[in-house]
This record gives structure tokens, sequence and C-alpha cells, in this order.
């Protein structure tokens, strides 16, 4: 009898060292990718051990995965949700993980300067999103986020969100409409007393012309005091990037000079004030320009050419054409 219990004793203390040995060891076996694991709601435990076996998870004996869900206290409260399966993840953490809920968190960005067709383009192909707009028109995708007269371009804040599996582009593309919402509120009360646009909309309208306008910084100001003394003194705004957007998929690249005399509603050659919508996605900064010009006598620039992204600013119209055929010629210092 003695040996028997002896016998037990010591069967159960490999069991208890195999337990503990599982319990803290990773959960994949080595050399494994790292994966992810999808639980859904109303799987039982059994259903869970399942689908990370299907994941590739080898570790434990089915009795060791109920032990150690008993002493964590993670069964019967696992979450529904994904869940990384990292190569140095232990079974342990992984049940709190499940337990608390720490499902994965993916990222979509939106990138300043993107036109609403980029910005559907790269949201159609982001990773484990219910896809619900894509056969849509703009217009039924404004309706199904609750706002049916709004245009949707310049309408959503460029920022990186947050999701997780399951999340559809509409929940997404609704947490982007109300951020530009709340950004443009909290920065027209905060515009200068000469800011040259009237709504939070027109400002708007400006700061997609000047992100379009300039990829350096310390520009944005000075671009949008250009701007807004040519507004205020009734002159044509004349920028290329409105053009290019009322040309739309005709655009190979290269303006014309049929495109800068073709009239369109974009066209800001042929038309005065500014164009009727957005044309692209302005960040915020952007926005704090349009409403907060800097300020000076300039009413030209002209890119430099030279890759930087920079422009010359000019004063009169002779300075302005001076500096055109000088970086026409790439010969400017």
């Amino acid at each position: 009898m003695a040996l028997l219990v002896l016998a037990a004793a010591a069967a159960g203390a490999v069991l208890y060292v195999g337990y503990r040995a599982f319990a803290d060891a990773p959960v994949l076996p080595e050399g494994s990718a790292a994966t992810s694991v999808v639980i859904e709601r109303g799987d039982g435990f059994a259903a869970v051990l399942r689908r990370l076996r299907a994941e590739g998870v080898t570790a434990g004996h089915e009795l060791h995965w109920k032990a150690l869900a008993l002493e964590t206290g993670a069964r019967g409260r696992i979450k529904a949700g994904e869940y990384a399966l990292d190569p140095n993840l232990t079974p342990r953490e992984l049940l709190l993980r499940m337990a608390a809920g720490r499902v994965v968190q993916r990222r979509f960005t939106i990138v300043e300067g993107w036109n609403i067709r980029q910005l559907r383009a790269a949201l159609a192909e982001a990773e484990a999103v219910d896809h619900r707009s894509r056969d849509l028109s703009d217009a039924e995708l404004m309706a199904e986020l609750g706002h049916p007269d709004a245009h949707p371009e310049g309408r959503f804040l460029p920022e990186t969100y947050s999701y997780t599996r399951g999340t559809t582009d509409l929940q997404i593309l609704a947490r982007a409409f109300d951020a530009m919402e709340a950004t443009l509120e909290a920065l027209w009360a905060e515009r200068a007393d000469d800011a040259p646009v009237a709504t939070p909309y027109e400002a708007l309208i400006l700061a997609s012309i000047i992100e379009k306008e300039t990829g350096v910084p310390e520009e944005r100001g000075e671009i949008a005091g250009v701007f807004a003394r040519r507004l205020q003194r009734g002159m044509l705004l004349q920028t290329d990037p409105t053009v290019i957007y009322g040309v739309g998929s005709a655009y190979r690249g290269v303006i014309l000079r049929s495109h800068l005399t073709t009239d369109t509603p974009y066209n800001t050659y042929t038309r005065p004030g500014l164009p009727p919508t957005p044309i692209a996605m302005p960040g915020r900064a952007a926005i704090e320009a349009a409403l907060n010009p800097a300020p000076g006598d300039t009413l030209y620039f002209v890119a430099r050419g030279d890759g930087s992204g920079g422009h010359v600013f000019s004063r009169t119209l002779q300075e302005h054409n001076r500096a055109v055929a000088c970086y026409r010629r790439g010969g400017c210092p």
C-alpha cells in the first residue's frame, strides 16, 4: 500500500512539474512565425483549444490547459476577439490576455493630402476590416455615415486610427469624420481676426489647397498668407492643385496649357475665389495655417524644383516671372 501511495505521489509530482513547465514555456514551437487566433462569440473552452491547435499551438495536454484556466481564473471568462500569438508568449500569459480581452489592435492611417479616391482605395485593402462600403457611391457612402448632404472630399482627418478585427470600414470613416469636425471646430474658435475665410468649410477648402501646395511644414503659413492676400484683393488664386483636381483621371502627371484654360469648377485660373469643395484631406497644421496666415506682402510663389518641395516667394509679378524663368532653367542659386 505504501508503495502505491509513493508511486501515486511520484506520478503526481511528475505531472505537476510537467504542468509548471507547460504553463510558463513558449506557447508556440521554436521557429514558429508569430500569428494570431480568432475566438468567436459563444466558443466554449474546448472550441478555444481547437482554434489554438489549428493555429499551430502544440504545447500542453488538454488537462494542462484546463488546470491552467482554473488557476488563472480564465475558465468561463475568455472574450471573443483576435489575440496575438507571439513567439515568446506563454500559455499563462495567453489565457490572462484572453480573459482580459486584450485583443489585437490594428492601425489604419489616413495620409495628409490624400483625396477621397485614394482614401477609399487604401481602406478597401485594410486587413481584418468588415468592408461594407466598397460598392457604394460617394453620395451613398456619406448617407450611410449620416451626412447625406456632405461632399466627402476633405471631410476625414488624416491620422492613425486603431481598430480591431471585424470593425467596419464605415465605423473607421465615421471616427475620421467626427475627428475632422472636432478639429475644425476647435481651430475655428482660435482663428485670426483677419482670416481670409468666412466659414469653417471655406477654411477646410483653403487648407486642402495649402496641403497640396507644399510638403515643407515651415512654408504652410507663408503659402496661406499669399492666398489670403490674393483673396482679399480679388485676385485669382491660380493654384495648380485645384486644376489637377478638376481634370481628374485625365491628368497624366504634367499640367498642360489646355488644362489651365479649360474651365471647370476647380480651375482657379479661370474662376475667382475658392473652389466649391476641398481637393484633399488636410491635416491639422494646414487648417491652422489657413486660419492663421503669416503676415507679409508676397503674392506669388514658384516651386524650386530641386526636390526639396520648397518654393520661392515674390512680391510682384515681375519678380515672379524672373523666378519662374530662373527655376525652369535650373540655374538659380
